[in-house]
């Protein structure tokens, strides 16, 4: 796993780390997800969630608040209740609070059963997680999945932010999800944020926090180096 991280630019900290896939050879995240077939995707969910887990309780400072943002693949989990209870052992086996735990969500394919999609966000939020959407805006990640469920956070795709500065169209998209996520009480990422101009026009837009290699780069069984001088 490698570690990016969320950054609350307003208080200079880091808001949390995302646990992302890599190889053992330093292989990307789609390299290793397009060998897992559908007879795999739960053990191969829950392994990645262990090895996240594991990772944070080691590496994480214990005086910090930072939160550990896990993928996790929807389809992959048959009992919301049941597939969690791995996750509550590993928390408690390392001394990781699972109040700092966030698992976000994409789907690259329309759901077949967005009620089982919301019967996983419900007892993820009963448990005391953090769930947030990811890649919101793109595909299908986007209005359909929140007006049948509200997440805490929604990660905006760094396709609409790419180009913001120039593009009014995005500019307006952009201040329509944060008036839409202020209504609902939805915390906004902006990730993928890559130059400053990006960054100054997000932050004129209201968003308070930011993800992307203008940062840091990920880094693999360790915490990177974050530049807050930006």
């Amino acid at each position: 796993m490698a570690f990016h991280p969320i950054v609350d630019l307003e208080r200079k900290t880091v808001w949390g780390y995302e646990a992302l896939v890599r190889g053992t050879e330093g292989q990307s995240a789609g390299q290793i997800l397009s060998q897992v077939d559908e007879e795999r995707q739960y053990k191969f969910d829950q392994a990645c969630r262990v090895k996240a887990i594991e990772l944070a309780g080691r590496l994480f400072p214990r005086d910090t608040s930072a939160r550990l943002s896990i993928n996790f693949m929807p389809n992959a989990v048959y009992e919301p209740a049941a597939c969690i209870r791995t996750s509550l052992e590993t928390a408690s086996r390392v001394g990781f609070d699972t109040r700092r735990i966030m698992f976000e969500f994409t789907e690259n394919e329309r759901m077949a059963d967005t009620k089982h999609v919301a019967r996983i966000i419900a007892e993820y939020k009963r448990l005391g997680f953090i769930t947030a959407i990811d890649d919101f805006g793109a595909g299908h990640a986007g209005l359909n999945l929140l007006a049948n469920f509200q997440t805490d956070l929604i990660k905006i795709d760094m396709e609409l932010i790419r180009g913001i500065t120039d593009s009014a169209a995005r500019r307006a998209i952009i201040s329509g999800i944060l008036v839409m996520a202020r209504a609902l009480d939805i915390t906004v990422i902006a990730e993928g944020i890559e130059t400053q101009a990006e960054l100054a026009t997000l932050k004129d837009a209201g968003v308070q926090l930011f993800q992307g290699f203008l940062f840091a780069r990920p880094a693999i069984e360790t915490l990177p180096e974050v530049s807050f001088s930006v």
